[in-house]
């Protein structure tokens, strides 16, 4: 079965931490560790990724921690998608040299690979938050804000 890697599971999950209990003060990164139960440092690097791509944005300071970069209903899983596996060496291509391979196997998994990602392209951060609203997933934080200038 194809599943997503640990990282990038990893990083959708930290993302959508942050939109469900995130509010008018960042989301310090070891709130996240702890729902995660993942240590902080292992947390950090995917973190800063998603920081640089935009998705996320820092806040420095005694308070400090992460918000969303915009709101959720304008973040997709497919950008995380992107942002975690554009950046990982250790997912590389598959290359094929029979005939079989480059002329059935390649266009198999470009073909599946495009359609899961225009499936990710639909599902945004806000769906996966009213998602756990509905499965009474409650949230630590005091207001509905999910995204602050």
């Amino acid at each position: 079965m194809l599943r997503p890697s640990k990282k990038l599971a990893l990083a959708l999950e930290a993302v959508v931490d942050i939109a469900h209990h995130g509010a008018a003060e960042p989301v310090q990164s070891q709130d996240i560790g702890r729902r995660l139960h993942l240590p902080r440092r292992y947390l950090e690097q995917v973190m800063q990724q998603l920081v640089r791509a935009g998705i996320l944005r820092g806040v420095r300071g005694p308070r400090g921690g992460y918000r969303l970069g915009r709101e959720k209903r304008r973040i997709t899983v497919a950008e995380v998608v992107r942002v975690v596996q554009g950046n990982d060496p250790d997912e590389e291509a598959a290359v094929y040299g029979s005939e079989l391979g480059k002329r059935v196997m390649a266009p198999f998994w470009t073909d599946l690979e495009a359609a899961m990602m225009a499936r990710l392209e639909a599902v945004t951060v806000e769906d996966l938050c009213t998602k756990a609203k509905s499965l009474a997933i409650t949230s630590e934080s005091p207001s509905g804000a999910d995204f602050a200038i």
